[in-house]
């Protein structure tokens, strides 16, 4: 197990400035410009994909850090670039975290590859749990899957929505209601292959941030996969079944669903783009604070300036320790106790907004239009406190966590 520390070793810092040179050189010039266009910025995906950062070997790289800081380092960098263009990056990490989170070692061997092709023909993939009717609320997940037995094959149907690359990527991971009695517990994930006949795209949203990032519905229709694209097989799939079966006749304890053993990997990893979006909005603000004169000084020697940025500043520091600290726990197989990872999600989120809000407030009439960056980071960091659990998700798992009691 590694020592929790809070300095990068040599090998992370390399890996670190060379992401913070990627966004710096390529991902800010482009981001304004796809933010405009609301489109998958493929062109910046594949620079990424050809120098090593958008590939299945680098984010197992990072995933699998000892420290458990590499996922969290690399998010944040590239956040700081732009975060509408880190999700197109990292939003197929989502996915592949299902399948690692719930998946076989063959299926791990088999799908996340052509979750990312190429640096010649870069692929995306898509993590589908949200549905119109059951966002937050797990338990009423409408879409289902049933088995054919005389087949071999699970059939789907239903309709995803809010889903990253949802309708455009090589392989999509669905959740989907294998038996309706056990409410979320009766949840399973599924691989749809590409090509996959019944799958399609429903409307495409437009968003007030991240735009750059494709989200969009995902309709089911009769959609068959083979047995073996149930993640995890079908043996262990009953056994577990059979378990929480059991433990609901008895009253006894909770079982972990499909979504939410994703979730849980990956709440860390959004804490961790939060902080780089309030990081960028408070190098912006800082920058200009210094360098904006009125009454014949910079606005900076006003304490109403300097104790917001030290404010901001101190927030920042603190998410990151957060999300440091729920990493290094999750690596190691330290359990959260206390709801460290939703702990972590929960501040850095909050942070990210207000951060980027006082940003906009130090820039004054500059702020709020789109010559200045932190106009757009505003509006993106909204999306922390919502996807992924919203804010209020958060301090309800908190909560629970730490009373052991079903508080609703």
């Amino acid at each position: 197990m590694a020592e929790f520390t809070m300095e990068l070793n040599d090998e992370q810092k390399e890996v670190r400035d060379w992401l913070h040179g990627f966004a710096a050189d390529v991902i800010r010039p482009a981001a304004a410009e796809w933010d405009e266009r609301e489109e998958t910025p493929w062109p910046v995906i594949q620079e990424a994909a050809k120098v090593g950062i958008y590939s299945l070997d680098f984010y197992a790289q990072q995933y699998f850090d000892p420290t458990g800081l590499g996922i969290p380092m690399a998010m944040e960098e590239l956040f700081w670039g732009d975060a509408g263009i880190g999700l197109s990056i990292v939003g197929t990490g989502l996915a592949a975290v299902g399948v690692l989170a719930n998946g076989t070692e063959e299926q791990i061997g088999t799908w996340i590859p052509q979750m990312y092709g190429d640096a010649n023909d870069v692929k995306v993939a898509a993590f589908c749990s949200s549905e119109p009717d059951a966002g937050s609320d797990v338990a009423s997940m409408r879409t289902r899957a049933v088995y054919d037995e005389a087949k071999g094959e699970w059939v789907l149907n239903g309709t995803k929505t809010w889903a990253t690359n949802g309708g455009i990527a090589n392989v999509h991971v669905v959740v989907a209601v294998v038996d309706p009695e056990l409410g979320s517990k009766g949840h399973a994930s599924f691989i749809i292959p590409p090509n996959t006949l019944g799958l399609s795209q429903g409307q495409k949203f437009k968003k007030h941030g991240i735009r750059a990032s494709h989200t969009a519905e995902v309709v089911l229709e009769n959609v068959r996969v083979p047995g073996h694209c149930l993640l995890g097989g079908k043996e262990k799939l009953d056994q577990r079944l059979a378990r929480a079966r059991e433990r609901a006749k008895a009253g006894g304890e909770r079982v972990k669903n499909a979504a939410m053993a994703t979730f849980e990997a990956s709440r860390p990893a959004v804490g961790a783009m939060a902080v780089g979006t309030a990081r960028a909005a408070y190098e912006v603000a800082l920058d200009y604070a210094k360098t904006r004169e009125q009454f014949g000084r910079p606005i900076i020697d006003n304490q109403g300036v300097a104790f917001q940025l030290a404010d901001m500043r101190t927030s920042i520091d603190a998410a990151r320790l957060l999300v440091w600290r729920a990493s290094w726990m999750a690596i190691n197989g330290k359990p959260f106790t206390a709801a460290e990872g939703s702990m972590s999600k929960l501040f850095a989120s909050e942070t990210a907004k207000k951060v980027t809000a006082q940003a906009i407030q130090i820039l004054g009439g500059n702020g709020y239009t789109r010559e200045y960056p932190v106009e757009r980071m505003h509006r993106d960091a909204a999306i922390y406190t919502i996807f992924e659990g919203t804010s209020e998700i958060q301090r309800l798992v908190i909560a629970r966590t730490l009373s052991g009691m079903s508080i609703r």
